[in-house]
């Protein structure tokens, strides 16, 4: 099936990243399940800009604990949304928003906390803790807790864990995405009601950045630390997206 999809372009990060006060429910589930994607990830980029601090063989204590992460973590999204996620009885969202966003943290810093002891260990230098294995983890045990869909997925080509396979929705999406009349504005989203319009699909793409390249860049085929084939990815190539569906009350 073929689906027809809405561009939107970000641009109330220019006044906080809110949904504004006399949002529907529509637009309140677009706000929100935009926010989840871009903690999702605010996630994922932390923990990839400290990859040659835990991969380091040489050094035992790392100090990347959860509240060391955390306060990363808060940055990147602050930066990105201008929402202080350590006020979020501030921030002009939604109750439902609020509450998902808390408990993703919460999820995100029981991934980090869970990962201590390896980390920790001196002598071993893939320490198994990527952006991937980040993202797969914190969204699965979120979406258990909130029965809300949150998945890190790539096209068919780029996946790596079969687990992240894209359905049908995200694999059209992926479609767009790859696009190149497709305005890569930062934080640009692709989102529609389906479902008779009782549910919202949220895709958040994401690019390879320079961080990104020392696993997905060239040379093409060459195994990464991980033991995966290099994808000879460039800067700003497509390489996969956060994707959310939540329903529409």
């Amino acid at each position: 099936m073929r689906y027809r999809m809405t561009v939107l372009i970000a641009l109330c990060l220019a006044v906080g990243g809110a949904a504004p006060a006399h949002a529907d429910g529509t637009d309140q589930a677009i706000e929100t399940g935009r926010l989840l994607a871009i903690l999702l990830d605010a996630g994922r980029v932390t923990v990839g800009l400290h990859q040659d601090l835990l991969n380091d063989p040489s050094k035992g204590q790392k100090n990347f604990t959860a509240p060391a992460f955390e306060k990363q973590l808060l940055a990147v999204f602050r930066e990105r949304t201008g929402i202080d996620l350590s006020d979020l009885t501030a921030a002009p969202i939604s109750a439902e928003a609020r509450t998902l966003l808390a408990r993703l943290l919460e999820e995100s810093r029981k991934t980090i906390d869970s990962y201590q002891t390896v980390i920790n260990m001196p002598g071993i230098r893939y320490k198994g803790l990527i952006p991937a294995t980040f993202g797969t983890e914190t969204a699965k045990r979120f979406q258990n807790w909130s029965g809300v869909y949150l998945k890190q997925t790539a096209p068919e080509s780029l996946l790596r864990n079969p687990k992240n396979k894209p359905d049908e929705y995200e694999t059209a999406a992926f479609e767009k995405l790859t696009d190149p009349a497709f305005a890569r504005t930062r934080n640009a989203i692709i989102s529609e009601v389906v479902d008779d319009g009782k549910t919202l699909r949220v895709m958040l793409p994401l690019y390879y950045g320079k961080a990104c390249l020392s696993c997905h860049g060239e040379p093409k085929g060459e195994r990464d630390i991980s033991g995966y084939p290099r994808e000879g990815a460039k800067e700003g190539d497509l390489g996969g997206a956060i994707s959310v569906k939540i329903p529409v009350k």
